[in-house]
Formats: C-alpha cells, sequence, structure tokens
C-alpha cells in the first residue's frame, strides 16, 4: 500500500523557482570529472593528456577494481589529469569537441543476463551512479543488494522535478525497472508523488512497489524511504538510483548509448532568472550561470542551498545549482544562537518542533542527534542511522544551528563504523 507523508518543512533558502517551458539544452564548453577526499576514488588513467575521446568512451578505470570504470561526460580533448596521493583522483578535465562523436556499447544479453547486465553497467560508467547504504559509496561489482529504492521526487528547494526529467518517456523508466530486477532478488521501491503511477508492478515485475510520497523536505531524500520501508543494515546493502539514472539504464539497453545529458536546476538568489537545462555531467558551472548571474560578488554550488558545496564543476550526482551572494551562504545568525556561540560550552541541540519536523517525524530526531553528538554509535545504529547519509541532516543542520554540524558528525561515525567492520 503506497504511504503518504506529510510532515516536514517547506525549505524558502532562494528565489522564485525555475518558471515552466522548454528545458535549454546547454553544453558547456569544459567539463570534469572530479572527486572529493573523503571519496578517495583511486584511479588509472586510461588516456593522455590531449587525446580525443567520444562521449560515453571509459576514460578511468579504479585501481580497486579494475572493472569499474568512469566514462568521458562529453565529446571532448582531454585537457589535463590531476591526481593525488595514491592515484587519487582530483580532477579530470575536458574540452568540448563535438567531432570526437559518442561511443557504443555492446549490449549483447544484458537484457535479459544478469551477469552480462552488470558488465554493462560498469564499462558504460553507471554503475557509479548507483549508491548502497550504509556509507553511501558505489557497490561493490559482487554486492547483491537486499532492495533498490528509485527517486522519482526530490524535496530539496528548488529541485528539479525528477518527472520531466524522464520528458514523459516512460518506456525507458520500464526497461530500466525491469533490468534492475535481474540485479536483487528483493523488492524495486518506486517512490514518486501522488497520482497517476508512472509505471505499475504489471509492466515490470510484482516486486515493484509504487510509494507515494507527499508533503515537505526531507521526504524526498532517499535516507527517510529507506529507512521508513527497508531499513539498511551491515551485510544487508540497500541500493537507491535517481529515475532519470534508471531511464539511462533502459535508453543503454535500447540503443548503446550512454545519455550524454541530465536535468539541472540553475537558480539562487543571486540569479536574475531561474531556469532548467539539459547539461553534460561535470559541467563547468561557470558556464551555465554566467549570463544570468546578477552583479556583484557570488558563491556558486553545486547542490541546494541546504548540502551544496561550492565548486567549478557539477560534482556527482547533484542536479542543482545554487548562486548565492557569498554572505548568505548557510543559515542567517540570531540573537540566540550567537549567544549560545559566545558562551564557553559548546552549542547545545534544543529540542524543538522544528527539528521534529527536519527529520520528517521519520524517527526519534533528539534521541540520533544526541547519540551522534556523543558518540555513540551503538543507539544510532538501532535508531536507524545506517540507513542515512550527511545529505539527510543537512535541515536539521539548517533548523538547529549545531556545531559541529550533525551532518559531519554523521560521515565521521559511518566512517568509523565502516573502519570497524573493514568494509
Amino acid at each position: 500500500m503506497p504511504w503518504l507523508f506529510r510532515s516536514g518543512l517547506e525549505v524558502s533558502l532562494a528565489d522564485t523557482p525555475p518558471a515552466p517551458g522548454t528545458v535549454e539544452r546547454a553544453i558547456t564548453e569544459e567539463a570534469a570529472l572530479t572527486a572529493t577526499p573523503e571519496e578517495d576514488f583511486r584511479v588509472e588513467p586510461l588516456v593522455a593528456k590531449d587525446d580525443f575521446v567520444a562521449q560515453g568512451a571509459p576514460v578511468l578505470r579504479s585501481r580497486r577494481d579494475p572493472r569499474v570504470v568512469v566514462t568521458a561526460p562529453m565529446p571532448a580533448r582531454v585537457a589535463g589529469i590531476d591526481l593525488g596521493p595514491g592515484h587519487r583522483l582530483t580532477r579530470m578535465r575536458f574540452f568540448h569537441e563535438d567531432s570526437a562523436g559518442r561511443h557504443t556499447h555492446e549490449v549483447g544479453d544484458a537484457a535479459g543476463d544478469s551477469d552480462a547486465l552488470r558488465a554493462l553497467l560498469l564499462g558504460s560508467g553507471l554503475w557509479t551512479q548507483i549508491r548502497s547504504r550504509p556509507f553511501g559509496r558505489f557497490p561493490d561489482p559482487d554486492e547483491e543488494p537486499a532492495a533498490i529504492f528509485v527517486m522519482a521526487v526530490d524535496t530539496r528547494p528548488l529541485a528539479p522535478d525528477p518527472r520531466r526529467a524522464l520528458d514523459h518517456e516512460f518506456g525507458a523508466l520500464e526497461r530500466g525497472l525491469r533490468a534492475l530486477t535481474l540485479l536483487t532478488g528483493g523488492p524495486i521501491h518506486l517512490c514518486q508523488p501522488p497520482g497517476e503511477d508512472l509505471v505499475g508492478p504489471a509492466r515490470v515485475s510484482q516486486r515493484l512497489k509504487v510509494v507515494k510520497v507527499a508533503g515537505a523536505h526531507p521526504w524526498g531524500l532517499a535516507g527517510f524511504q529507506i529507512h521508513r520501508h527497508f531499513p539498511a543494515e551491515i551485510g544487508r546493502p540497500v541500493w537507491e538510483l535517481h529515475a532519470e539514472d534508471v531511464a539511462a539504464i533502459g535508453d543503454l539497453l535500447a540503443t548503446g548509448l550512454v545519455n550524454d545529458t541530465r536535468l539541472v536546476s540553475v537558480s539562487g538568489p543571486a540569479m536574475r532568472s531561474a531556469r532548467l537545462v539539459r547539461c553534460q555531467p561535470g559541467a563547468d558551472l561557470r558556464g551555465l550561470t554566467w549570463h544570468d548571474v546578477k552583479p556583484g560578488p557570488h558563491a556558486i554550488l553545486s547542490g541546494s542551498a541546504l548540502e551544496g558545496r561550492e565548486s567549478q564543476w557539477l560534482t556527482g550526482r547533484d542536479r542543482q545549482v545554487t548562486v548565492i551572494d557569498p554572505d548568505r551562504h548557510g543559515p542567517r545568525p540570531h540573537w540566540f544562537l550567537s549567544a549560545l556561540k559566545r558562551a564557553s560550552r559548546p552549542l547545545p541541540l534544543i529540542p524543538s518542533a522544528a527539528l521534529e519536523q527536519a527529520t520528517g517525524g521519520a524517527l526519534p530526531a533528539m534521541s540520533l542527534l544526541r547519540a551522534l553528538s556523543a558518540g555513540d554509535s551503538e543507539t544510532a545504529v538501532k535508531l536507524g542511522a545506517l540507513s542515512l547519509l550527511s545529505e539527510d541532516l543537512t535541515l536539521a543542520d539548517y533548523v538547529s544551528g549545531a556545531d559541529p554540524s550533525l551532518s559531519r558528525l554523521l560521515d565521521a561515525m559511518l566512517a568509523r563504523i565502516a573502519a570497524e567492520e573493514a568494509i
């Protein structure tokens, strides 16, 4: 039975959302593949500087498991490869060269054979778009999830509607969902807004469960849906994908091509007007924003105003670009919070209705947040921490003003648990 969630908070951190209308295709002249130090992604380049690469062709290979590759985000010339100690990926830059074309992958029996499908997803780079919980990494190539969550809803401030990303081409979503049934013997949860089913179980599998999500942030985040319906545990991983990535799997099976764009909202108080664009992964954020940004200093975030990071490039799985005034990055100061910051003791967590709503009423918020603050991993795990990632607590950070932030405390706790479990 679909569940309807009505708790949460309506968050207004930026100006008007993108107006409905035509979605612009915006391929920037530069793009980059990046990784943060926390991701610790160690790679072996498959191409060299000044090589021409087709969009969708493998350009990097994981040193930990060579089956995992990353592909070129656009037809391009390789502008530079920056690796840190231990061959950790920092940045791989590309210059757009349309003549380099697109790479076609051999599909073979992938639509009906699980091993062939895994090999196709690994070789096309789409495997790295899957996120496994606990811990939020892309899964080991041999991992079998206990359940899969497909997110066709997003409640982040000014997030693009995933249904628009599908562009009414639900056949690709259906093929992608059917393919996912080859990767797990467990249920597949399709989380979508209320209304007509995007894809019904009769067209995919009786293991497909449609979860209808109404209400405010944070219910459109995968962590809270996973916690509610199928909590992740050590030894029982749960995967999550964006609905657009599942449709990309369906398109790959039909054409052998990796989709070359994703739907991204470009908005924020420092923009003259918000808009929706289709751009390549790793797009140059300056190229996406320069002609619409207001005069004066500004900061560009890859992500929403809540969890976004300052960046030149569209990073990871982000589908938002937020342009803000530098002094508006983070919660506005409040006299009570200022007084607490001047106190000699650390900032306390103060129970409030807003804090309960910031976790959607999905779990005992104060008990979990106090366990995180105290470093009590045993209690935090019992309360559901293994289903969550830092992004799931950024709204709690916003309403609490906690220092250190709750999202950073969760990151540190998950890293410690992973180290203890040797995962």
